[in-house]
């Protein structure tokens, strides 16, 4: 794990890197099945979160497709809620609020606090999220989340991994991308990342999308105190 030195600015992916959206929004979907009195078990809900997923995924790359005109994540979260909704029937308009917002109260993985907390003393520590503006701020809030700096890809009006968003970061950084070093589970965007310069560094998450094979990114991890420890010297 050479090259520690060179890095002047830690950007860190969120959901699903530092936070179990996932988890999270499983928990939900059973929360609102369980309201709705439509079936909870884990097969149904599994259900439930491929019909959320495949409409994400596909209104973002409409969006990036210029098929669709961009909308931020809280109103494409509120239409996958909408059509979770109207699987389970799901009629009550709090219960559907809450849904929809789902992803703002998701919890930290075990070592996202500590851990950001100890390189924000040696870096400057800096969130990129494909979350918007107000999820991301209420996410923070809910978490104890702390960074010098968060941006949210509605800032660039697209989604990762569009090369706009991670010069949100580079313009931020101020930094050469050589020298700004981005974190995430995914590797789909942290090949993002190395289109526009950046260094990365995979980190093994419980969710997530694995490196492949053929992936050349700067560091792999099985954990954030494990990159800490590399970057840091510890």
């Amino acid at each position: 794990m050479s090259g520690a030195c060179d890095i002047e600015v830690v950007v860190f992916d969120v959901l699903g890197t530092m936070v179990d959206e996932p988890g999270g929004l499983r928990a939900a979907v059973r929360e609102a099945a369980s309201a709705s009195g439509a079936e909870s078990g884990e097969a149904s809900v599994d259900r439930l979160l491929d019909v959320w997923r495949e409409h994400v995924e596909r209104e973002q790359r409409r969006i990036a497709e210029n098929v669709r005109p961009y909308a931020n994540s809280q109103v494409i979260a509120r239409e996958a809620a909408e059509r979770v909704a109207g699987r389970i029937g799901l009629t009550d308009a709090a219960a559907l609020d809450r849904l929809a917002t789902a992803a703002q109260r998701v919890r930290p993985w075990d070592d996202s606090l500590a851990v950001l907390a100890g390189l924000a003393g040696r870096f400057p520590v800096l969130a990129l999220s494909d979350a918007s503006r107000t999820s991301l701020l209420r996410l923070n809030a809910h978490t104890g989340l702390r960074w010098h700096h968060t941006l949210s890809a509605e800032d660039a009006r697209a989604y990762k991994p569009a090369p706009e968003v991670y010069r949100l970061a580079l313009d931020a950084a101020g930094s050469p991308p050589e020298r700004v070093l981005m974190v995430a589970a995914h590797a789909w965007d942290l090949r993002g990342a190395q289109a526009v310069g950046m260094r990365t560094a995979y980190v093994r998450r419980p969710v997530g999308d694995p490196p492949r094979r053929d992936d050349s990114f700067t560091w792999r991890s099985s954990g954030l105190e494990e990159l800490a420890a590399a970057l840091t010297g510890a």
